[in-house]
């Protein structure tokens, strides 16, 4: 069995804060794009996922790491060597039910978790520069938001939200079952209420008792800082609103970062060409030039230098992504040839040359 505890290297009694930071570290030492373990990182992010999330958590806790996939896994029944046996009327379908019924899964428990809304996912583009620090951009998202006459509850104002009489509120009914176990009592989702245990007495006019409808809804995202390509940030209860104000969905947001005309980002680091003049390279002296957040940088250039040295400045590259610290920048040497002299250069080269140089 997986232990995600261990996975993440926190105990069992770490806060939602500490696994969070733990897998920020994790993220930035095994993620593929920056030549880490892509397996190792499936397993981080799996360990994370269930981690991360309060219920999901309690259920990892109470069954271990098959309490996402509660069946009977590498149950693998052929009908082909067992045949069905006769005057049973199921299917492969009634037993997941029945084994889900066993465990505790399925029925109203399920019903109320899909009416949930729906998550959504986007892709949004972001400048290198932007990268550096923490930025909150607004957009325009078409989704289902809460119907504003009903507040989402799906009854017309003023009228009533009455219990379901089928289920008497529980959103389930029972049901007895004959297979080739044996019969079996199952619950199922009510087929009046669909799983809600109520019903409007008279539905929302203009959601048609869904308690939501199509629209659009400003919402924020905040883009941390270090924040990498590809990488995806959930934005928590963005997504479609639920049903009858059941809880809404949630936003994932892909980051594309645009490519910039002069840094090259690797992982946390900066790389760009420096032109210098031959009389730098010969001479040395200081090169004066911007970097990515816009601060000028000084940087010495020895005598002697050739065209392809690399400089390290260190902590100014692009900020870790877990809040601590900076990747480098790395400045290569390019020695640059004019393509227009005047009079006067073409003979003082003309005596360098004659010079030997």
């Amino acid at each position: 069995m997986k232990d995600y505890y261990q996975i993440l290297g926190v105990s069992k009694t770490a806060t939602q804060e500490e696994i969070k930071r733990a897998y920020y570290k994790l993220a930035h030492q095994y993620h593929p794009d920056k030549g880490g373990d892509k397996e190792k990182m499936k397993e981080i992010n799996e360990a994370y996922q269930i981690l991360s999330d309060k219920e999901k958590r309690s259920q990892y806790d109470r069954f271990g790491a098959t309490a996402e996939n509660p069946g009977w896994e590498g149950f693998n029944w052929s009908w082909a060597n067992n045949p069905k046996p006769s005057g049973f009327d199921f299917d492969f379908d009634d037993i997941e039910d029945i084994f889900g019924n066993v465990f505790g899964f399925g029925g109203k428990s399920a019903q109320r978790k899909n009416r949930k809304g729906g998550n959504i996912r986007i892709d949004f583009e972001i400048s290198l520069e932007q990268a550096l620090k923490n930025v909150v951009k607004e957009i325009k998202l078409s989704k289902y938001v809460v119907c504003e006459r009903c507040q989402g509850k799906g009854a017309e104002p003023g009228t009533a939200v009455n219990e379901c009489r089928t289920c008497r509120g529980t959103g389930e009914v029972q049901e007895i079952k004959r297979t080739f176990l044996g019969s079996f009592t199952n619950w199922t989702v009510c087929p009046d209420c669909h799983g809600e245990g109520q019903k409007p007495e008279k539905p929302c006019i203009v959601c048609k008792g869904d308690g939501r409808i199509r629209g659009e809804e400003d919402v924020k995202i905040n883009i941390p800082a270090g924040v990498d390509n590809n990488q995806i940030l959930k934005v928590a209860e963005k997504g479609d609103a639920g049903k009858r104000s059941a809880k809404a969905g949630d936003l994932f947001v892909r980051i594309f970062i645009s490519k910039h005309p002069i840094f090259e980002r690797r992982g946390d680091d900066l790389f760009a060409s420096l032109p210098i003049t031959y009389s730098q390279a010969v001479l040395g002296g200081e090169v004066e030039i911007d970097s990515l957040d816009g601060k000028k940088i000084i940087l010495k250039v020895p005598a002697g230098s050739e065209s392809g040295k690399i400089f390290k400045i260190s902590g100014r590259g692009i900020p870790h992504f877990s809040g601590f610290g900076r990747g480098n920048l790395y400045l290569r040497l390019v020695l640059e040839t004019p393509k227009k002299l005047t009079k006067d250069q073409k003979e003082l080269l003309r005596k360098l040359r004659e010079a030997g140089l």
